[in-house]
Formats: C-alpha cells, sequence, structure tokens
C-alpha cells in the first residue's frame, strides 16, 4: 500500500503545488514530503484556517506521486519549460515553479519567481532550502480546486488526514487511505478544476 502524506498549504498561489499544463508538481517547499515520498504515494494538501482564508477542513489538492525529478532534470525537460515563470504574463505563467538552474562551479541560480527578492534578485533563503532535497515529485494522476474544493467528510477528518498546525501527517492505514481514494474517485473529476486562494482573489479585486 502507498503512503499518503497530508500537509496545509499555508499559502495557495499555484506555485507550490503547481497545478498547471497537465501536471501537478511540487518543486519548491515541503523538503521533508519531497525527500521521503515515494512513487505511488499520495500528496493530499487542506487548506488554511489563517485570516482571510478560512478554508481549514477543505481539499486544495491530491496528487498521486507519478516519477520524480533532479531540479536539473526538471529544468533541461521541455515537458516542463512551460513552467519556467515570466512573472510580465498570465497568472499561470507568473506561478512557473521551474526556477531552478545548475551555474558552472556549481550551485543553482534562480529564476525572477514568487521565491526570488521583490526586485527580481535571487533570493539565498529560498535556494537553501528548496534545493536541500534535490529532487521535484510530479503527477498526472491529481485533481486540483484551489480556493473551490469540497470538504473533507468526517470520517477522514476523524481519521487524521486533515492537521491542525504546521507539518506533515504521515498515513500508512490502509484503510484510511482506500477510503480516502474511494471518496476523491467518487468526485467524479481529475486534473485542474478550481483556481488558487491568490487568483480568486485577484480576480475579486479587479471587480
Amino acid at each position: 500500500m502507498p503512503t499518503l502524506h497530508s500537509y496545509i498549504v499555508a499559502y495557495d498561489s499555484g506555485f507550490a503545488p503547481n497545478p498547471f499544463n497537465g501536471f501537478c508538481t511540487l518543486a519548491t517547499c515541503k523538503p521533508d514530503i519531497r525527500q521521503r515520498a515515494a512513487i505511488g504515494d499520495w500528496i493530499v494538501g487542506t487548506g488554511s484556517n489563517r485570516a482571510g482564508v478560512r478554508r481549514g477542513g477543505f481539499l486544495v489538492y491530491a496528487m498521486r506521486v507519478c516519477e520524480t525529478l533532479t531540479f536539473g532534470e526538471y529544468w533541461h525537460d521541455p515537458r516542463f519549460s512551460k513552467k519556467k515563470p515570466n512573472l510580465y504574463g498570465s497568472y499561470r505563467m507568473a506561478c512557473g515553479d521551474n526556477i531552478y538552474y545548475p551555474v558552472e562551479g556549481g550551485g543553482w541560480g534562480q529564476l525572477n519567481s514568487y521565491h526570488s527578492q521583490e526586485d527580481g534578485t535571487c533570493f539565498q533563503k529560498h535556494i537553501n532550502r528548496d534545493t536541500s532535497v534535490d529532487r521535484i515529485l510530479i503527477s498526472n494522476d491529481f485533481v486540483y480546486f484551489g480556493a473551490e474544493g469540497p470538504e473533507i467528510p468526517d470520517d477522514l477528518k476523524d481519521a487524521g488526514l486533515v492537521l491542525s498546525g504546521r507539518g506533515r501527517k504521515k498515513i500508512e492505514d490502509e484503510a484510511t487511505i482506500q477510503a480516502f481514494v474511494q471518496w476523491l474517485e467518487g468526485l467524479g473529476v481529475k486534473g485542474y478544476q478550481g483556481r488558487p486562494f491568490d487568483m480568486l482573489e485577484a480576480a475579486r479585486k479587479r471587480i
């Protein structure tokens, strides 16, 4: 049986995870999950209860890990070229997570992105944390609801699927994982379904 890794998506911007262009990718943040998740495991992100969001207990996304790549492999793979960010393009283009490239002599360069400084220069703190685990999780078997996801059923909450704070919950109980997958499949949808919270908020502010 696979393992299920659950955590709270503190900032649902479309950057981590990035659900666009046919793949859901976790390429930044959550180094503990990126290090430990195996092929076939489930990653489940639920909403935050922080002020202004109030989405605790709702599903943001779920992805089955189908593939893993290093940062260098991710950078050079043509499948993920559209995930290289362009902060002057559309919202989808701006939140690209393919931001790290190998530099001569070792180390990593960082594209102007959600993890760089406000002036576009490299943010070493993010570089250090993101690249501390040279592993990216990739899925083409996922559903992403963003700010528009359903509430997690009470029985799954009672089984510990939804965290109350930081960190991650590692669930290995077969019955709980099967119940979650059955509920997820019962929703009858896959892929990108709803907008990230930050994208929805940006649209509201334009009205």
